[in-house]
């Protein structure tokens, strides 16, 4: 039987990639990872600059960082760590919501919200990252 006092684990992925992810707030004891989604970087042939993009801000997180088929890898880093809870914060992507809900048939799942950098907005036009910022840099620095 596992101990329910164990600390949880936390999972940390593309959409909250930063010191200030909620989840590594919330938990700053526990240990955390970060899995290179090998399916991902097939499928979506992420340039070598936004790897290493990654990588860089991966080295400023208190994170281990694993490679392979996330599902597998965060099972495999929970039960190693002898938790059976797991927190993160959310995202949009459906391949996310697919892990979660497997990862939740297996263990407590937590899923903190993100607040978000700007205050919501009527319109927000989110094809290009630089019309998002051109709006949330004038609310983020508006002098």
């Amino acid at each position: 039987m596992r101990n329910l006092a164990t600390p949880p684990i936390v999972w940390v992925h593309g959409d909250s990639l930063s010191p200030m992810n909620p989840a590594l707030l919330a938990y700053p004891q526990a240990p955390a990872v970060w899995v290179w989604d090998e399916e991902l970087l097939t499928q979506w042939q992420i340039s070598r600059k936004r790897i290493v993009f990654i990588y860089e801000c991966l080295l400023e997180l208190p994170v281990e960082i694993r490679r392979g088929n996330v599902l597998q890898e965060l099972t495999q880093f929970v039960q190693e760590q002898g938790s059976n809870k797991l927190v993160t914060t959310q995202s949009p992507s459906p391949h996310f919501k697919q892990i979660c809900q497997e990862l939740s048939q297996q263990f407590t799942l937590e899923i903190l919200p993100i607040p978000p950098l700007i205050p919501p907005q009527k319109y927000l036009d989110l094809k290009r990252f630089s019309r998002y910022w051109q709006v949330a840099e004038r609310q983020i620095y508006p002098h």
